[in-house]
């Protein structure tokens, strides 16, 4: 018995090593994750810091490297998706408005003054229709750690108060490339212009375009849209939540342990990025649109009956796109909703 103790010893120290030094031997010197705005907006922050607590609390045996702008997909917004699937970006944090071109369900953030508050977004990502969203994109080869957020986008102009569906006749209004937002502001009678942000910074200047919608706190503030625009209107007509996400195949390639890890720092960070972008637009704290006003911005806030006018004057497009998207998932979501009134 005395000579077998050494063996048992050893085997038993091979068991424990073995799920971690032998497994770890396969990881990457370096996992990429795809984000496609710059590293000093709250979004890109948000994935530095993930990066960061993954590394941490490995002990550096994963060392995620965060490219941002779109360097992964050489500024193609919409291609990170299957760029994503294929493996050429491990992870992601990433906007559904990019991904919903892909993957239509992810429309439903896009519906038109679909959601009217945080609430209602929080018991979609945190509730039966997140998780069904959650499923679809883990069938095509991703799984979503967490969720983050860029925020409502509001819209800001150079022309005049935008308070009524009828100031928007005929407004020059840059938008992203996504077909919902442009079909969204021909229902609501401006003219909408897909161009990149470099690109619209100069037409602001010139003149050319009229106005933008952004997120407040994630973009408006930190590009300081003050520069180019007097009026902003607080419409909250669509929300930009972000997906923190792994190629599935590049998951399952690390041990039990570092999955919990990573789950649990997506969690973290998501969740602190999530706050940074709501912080000065939920009421008692609108410390955010006191910065537009400290900056000469002329403010708007809609309240719940105007915003019913612009969304009936966008019905149509709330009908077309309830097609493309699923209409039991937008029932699900409705539903859901309105218990979170």
């Amino acid at each position: 018995m005395l000579k077998r103790i050494p063996v048992i010893l050893t085997v038993a120290i091979l068991a424990l090593l073995l799920p971690t030094v032998g497994f770890t031997d396969s990881y990457k010197k370096e996992y990429k994750m795809s984000v496609v705005v710059g590293p000093k907006l709250p979004w890109g922050e948000g994935a530095t810091h993930f990066a960061d607590l993954v590394r941490e609390r490995t002990d550096g045996r994963i060392n995620i490297k965060v490219y941002t702008s779109s360097s992964l997909m050489a500024g193609k917004q919409t291609n990170e998706f299957l760029l994503h699937r294929q493996g050429v970006a491990d992870f992601c944090f990433a906007s559904t408005i990019n991904w919903s071109t892909t993957i239509k369900p992810l429309n439903l953030f896009n519906l038109p003054f679909f959601f009217p508050d945080y609430a209602a977004l929080d018991a979609i990502t945190q509730g039966e229709v997140g998780a069904e969203l959650e499923g679809m994109l883990h069938k095509k080869g991703v799984s979503v750690l967490a969720w983050g957020e860029n925020g409502f986008r509001e819209i800001t102009n150079s022309k005049h108060a935008i308070t009524k569906p009828e100031d928007m006749e005929g407004m020059k209004i840059r938008v992203v490339g996504t077909p919902i937002f442009i079909d969204t502001m021909k229902a609501l009678g401006a003219n909408p212009v897909n161009m990149n942000w470099g690109d619209a910074q100069v037409a602001f200047q010139q003149g050319v375009v009229d106005g933008q919608e952004n997120p407040v706190v994630a973009i408006e503030i930190p590009v300081k849209i003050w520069q180019f625009h007097q009026y902003a209107t607080i419409w909250r007509y669509v929300i930009d939540p972000l997906m923190l996400t792994v190629n599935n195949k590049v998951m399952a390639s690390f041990t039990p342990e570092d999955q919990e890890i990573i789950r649990q720092a997506a969690i973290e960070a998501a969740d602190t990025q999530r706050g940074i972008v709501r912080k000065g637009l939920i009421a008692p704290d609108l410390s955010a649109l006191e910065t537009l006003r400290s900056n000469g911005m002329e403010v708007t806030e809609l309240d719940a009956a105007t915003r019913n006018q612009f969304r009936a004057k966008t019905a149509a497009v709330y009908e077309k796109w309830t097609e493309v998207i699923g209409e039991d998932l937008v029932v699900k979501a409705e539903a859901a909703i309105k218990a979170a009134e």
